[in-house]
């Protein structure tokens, strides 16, 4: 359910429609502040993200479910990851994943 209240949009994440970026790999964009990108990851078990991911102002991220694996390191469910501003990686998963996402938008 969907919904404008006040001043505030509620939604649910499942009703949001998936944008397919890769093999096991889809992105919910979430609505966010101006200057703001928020959104929603799910990986299928066993994928990886199709290419490198690079943020020229840094990006955040919350494991919600699963297991996200940055190189050799495994990052589970609870984990918050903040990757500074230049970083870049290609996250994959075991498991599956689901994560929330955040970042400022470049000018």
């Amino acid at each position: 359910m969907n919904a404008i209240r006040g001043e505030m949009l509620a939604l649910v994440a499942a009703e949001i429609p998936a944008i397919e970026v890769g093999p096991g790999c889809r992105r919910r964009d979430l609505p966010s502040a101006a200057g703001v990108r928020a959104w929603i990851v799910e990986m299928d078990p066993g994928s990886q993200w199709p290419h490198v991911d690079r943020h020229p102002t840094g990006e955040d991220v919350y494991v919600l479910e699963g297991e996200m694996i940055e190189g050799e390191q495994h990052y589970p469910a609870g984990s918050y990851l903040h990757f500074l501003p230049g970083s870049s990686h290609q996250p994959r998963t075991r498991t599956g994943l689901r994560l929330f996402g955040f970042n400022v938008v470049a000018k």
